[in-house]
């Protein structure tokens, strides 16, 4: 090898020196790059994980949805129809409301309905029961107008409240008829948590309902289904008894 080859002491010096700071910032780029990569890894991974919907926070479905109706026009009332007519009723108001033009004062009209197990050819199958038979409910702007579109509609009675002016319900009380139904798995760890020994109880008894859309509501107990761990009570509701299908730990004895 030629001396022309060979740097001088001080530039030999000065190339070790360059040699190493640019391997160090090599080094330093290498980690950061993979630092970012293995960032980006884990968002994505992260961003899968929700989109999975295995980390998202608990979130109470009954505070959604009433945070959700806070910013809705109108304000909720109760109607009521001849019983088993309820869905009926429903499609004739919403039809009136288009040929009456009244949507700006008609908003939406619900049949509250939970789902409860029946057995059909020996089978558990999920069925939509009406949760106040003979109710519907209405979101509206109270006017003469549309109280008339309503109160005049085939198969509604009359409103809930005085004739002249009825009572819109709370947030609290559409919540708990209209609010989503808690997902399987959270029914069975209810259960789970709520089972216990079998109670018993007779025609007629007094008891106290303790979950669902009427609870802390007197009842009074008129059909048991011991194979089923069911019972049907009476709940009183807008000065009606009205039957409502419970299982046995979701009524308390008084």
């Amino acid at each position: 090898m030629s001396e022309s080859s060979i740097p001088a002491d001080e530039s030999r010096d000065e190339w070790g020196d360059e040699l190493e700071e640019a391997t160090e910032e090599s080094a330093e780029a290498a980690l950061e790059e993979a630092e970012v990569e293995e960032s980006d890894e884990a968002a994505e991974e992260e961003a899968a994980t929700v989109e999975d919907g295995e980390v998202l926070p608990d979130v109470d479905p009954v505070e959604e949805f009433k945070s959700s109706l806070r910013g809705l026009p109108g304000e909720w009332y109760v109607i009521h129809s001849y019983a088993g007519y309820e869905n009926r009723v429903k499609s004739n108001i919403e039809s009136r409301n288009v040929s009456l033009n009244m949507e700006d004062y008609i908003y939406q009209v619900e049949v509250p309905t939970h789902t409860v197990q029946e057995f059909k050819s020996g089978k558990k199958v999920p069925v939509k029961e009406r949760v106040l038979p003979g109710y519907v409910l209405v979101r509206m702007e109270l006017t003469d107008e549309s109280w008339a579109a309503v109160r005049n509609t085939p198969g509604v009675t009359g409103f809930v409240g005085l004739s002249n002016k009825p009572s819109p319900l709370s947030l609290d009380e559409v919540a708990k008829l209209l609010a989503p139904e808690p997902t399987e798995e959270a029914k069975k760890t209810t259960t789970k948590a709520a089972s216990g020994p079998t109670v018993e109880f007779e025609i007629g008894e007094s008891v106290t309902v303790m979950d669902g859309p009427f609870a802390t509501l007197p009842a009074s107990v008129s059909e048991i289904s011991p194979e089923s761990q069911k019972l049907k009570v009476l709940v009183s509701i807008f000065g009606r008894e009205t039957p409502v299908e419970l299982s046995f730990n979701q009524v308390s004895k008084i």
